[in-house]
């Protein structure tokens, strides 16, 4: 079978970086072809080169068997390829069927018909057999329905390569399933499907075959069903022999204290301690609490009732810049919107926190002083970036999650709130955050580390709290946790759901 798109030998350079060298890739009609590598593998410049934002310095792509030159996004969609990125290109304020045909909506007699609109935009998510309503502001929608505007936006387009990017990583199971469905009816139509991924058990159920990427080299291609093990080799270039490389110590003094914390419609009556030295996991499912839980103890969320300790004495005002003072850090499951600060470089993204600590003369930061520090958290962290000066942005994820870390550490924090530690981080990135993990309780500190990944649940915590309809429904030791377990605990509390 002829190939429906063949990329060959594409070499991008950047200013002392060479992102791709001499990539080859293909994908067949009706074939859903996995793209793997860690973060900085070169996987994003070569979506971005077929995607029309990036132009290659060397190799040459073809459709059809056809050489194509891709200078733009519109050139792009005009061959039939469209991309869907994890920050979805939609316009909130507009309704679905505005969305889909965003710049080339029907007219007639020069107005637009928006009857027509909406019809062609009813039939095109009809035969995703979506449930959404054309009419529907954007705004209101939920992420998984959000991208499924995007994917019948795609088939307006007649696009016969869809890339996706990250598609299931911030999807429940269930819609995770209802994503894989349409997948399975595109490649039946004969799309070609690209599909990144780092969540490597997903693969086999989706994939065909797999392209690996290792420092924007080509690794390999090998079938969908390729054991794990390897796949992390060839990933990472070495075995990862103990994923969760957690290293228990005694628990000290009690951290953190959470008493009754209440907040009418979302949390009921929460209480939790933290230990020096433990990393204390809550697990549950979609909508248990857990997110709003850890912005209520870090202050960015009011509550009704309750009280947070530190250190055994009682937050005198409940809001983040109490929190921080008191030696508390909190790292966001949304690393773009809330985490990292994109114009600022590495540097000052890092010092964030931390530039009360070293005022001089009264009002005046030594910038000197800072500057050595956030170096040496970057040697330390071994967060890899070009210069301290680089804009945060353009590190790759587990990168920018190190730096994250980094900033709570440079602040001297003693109790750290993570929530979701290692979304959208590839698996040699995730070993790295587990030790540093470690290397903060072996320090004395203490994590409340929120996730939704069962095995990291498991494998990294001391104790388990499990979480349902804005309750604790039961403590676990590692001993006694299993999935099972955790899952009963988590259904437990559904039918006395708060909200």
């Amino acid at each position: 079978m002829r190939p429906l798109l063949e990329m060959r030998g594409i070499t991008k350079r950047f200013p002392g970086v060479v992102a791709l060298d001499g990539v080859n890739f293909e994908l067949l009609p009706g074939e859903v072809h996995v793209l793997l590598g860690e973060n900085g593998a070169g996987k994003s410049t070569l979506i971005k080169i077929l995607s029309g934002a990036y132009r290659p310095d060397g190799g040459e792509i073809l459709m059809d068997g056809r050489r194509v030159e891709i200078r733009s996004a519109g050139e792009a969609q005009r061959l039939g390829i469209s991309t869907i990125y994890q920050e979805f290109n939609l316009v909130p304020q507009l309704s679905v069927a505005e969305n889909i045909y965003l710049g080339r909506q029907p007219r007639r007699f020069g107005v637009v018909d928006r009857g027509r609109m909406e019809r062609e935009a009813r039939g095109l998510l009809e035969r995703l057999r979506v449930r959404v309503d054309p009419r529907a502001r954007v705004a209101g929608l939920g992420v998984a329905q959000r991208q499924m505007v995007e994917i019948a936006k795609a088939l307006g387009l007649r696009a016969r390569v869809l890339v996706m990017d990250e598609p299931t990583a911030v999807l429940s199971g269930r819609e995770t399933g209802q994503l894989f469905r349409i997948v399975r009816r595109l490649k039946e139509e004969g799309v070609g499907v690209i599909f990144i991924s780092h969540h490597l058990e997903e693969v086999a159920e989706i994939g065909d075959r797999i392209t690996v990427l290792r420092d924007g080299r080509l690794v390999g291609r090998v079938p969908a069903d390729t054991g794990r093990d390897e796949l992390v080799r060839m990933m990472v270039g070495r075995s990862i022999d103990e994923q969760f490389p957690r290293r228990r110590t005694e628990p000290g003094e009690v951290l953190l204290e959470v008493r009754g914390l209440t907040r009418r419609g979302v949390l009921e009556g929460v209480s939790l301690q933290v230990r020096s030295g433990e990393v204390v996991g809550v697990a549950g499912l979609v909508g248990a609490g857990r997110t709003e839980l850890a912005r209520a103890i870090f202050g960015v969320d009011p509550v009704d009732a309750g009280e947070v300790l530190v250190e055994g004495r009682p937050l005198e005002d409940f809001g983040p810049r109490e929190a921080r003072r008191r030696g508390m850090g909190f790292i966001a499951e949304d690393r773009q919107g809330q985490g990292i600060v994109p114009p600022l470089s590495v540097a000052e993204n890092l010092v964030l926190a931390s530039p009360e600590r070293d005022l001089r003369a009264g009002m005046l930061v030594d910038w000197g002083h800072l500057l050595r520090r956030a170096g040496e958290v970057v040697e330390s962290l071994r967060i890899r970036t070009p210069s301290l000066e680089q804009e945060i942005r353009y590190l790759s994820g587990g990168n920018q999650q190190k730096a994250v870390i980094g900033r709570w550490m440079l602040a001297g924090s003693r109790v750290l709130i993570m929530d979701e530690p290692t979304r959208g981080v590839d698996v040699g990135a995730k070993v790295e955050i587990y030790e540093l993990m470690n290397r903060l309780t072996e320090a004395g500190a203490g994590i409340l580390m929120i996730s939704s990944e069962m095995p990291e649940v498991l494998g990294m915590s001391d104790r388990i709290l499990v979480m349902s309809g804005g309750r604790i429904t039961g403590e676990l030791s590692p001993r006694e946790a299993t999935q099972e377990r955790v899952m009963g605990l988590a259904t437990a509390g559904s039918e006395a759901a708060v909200g």
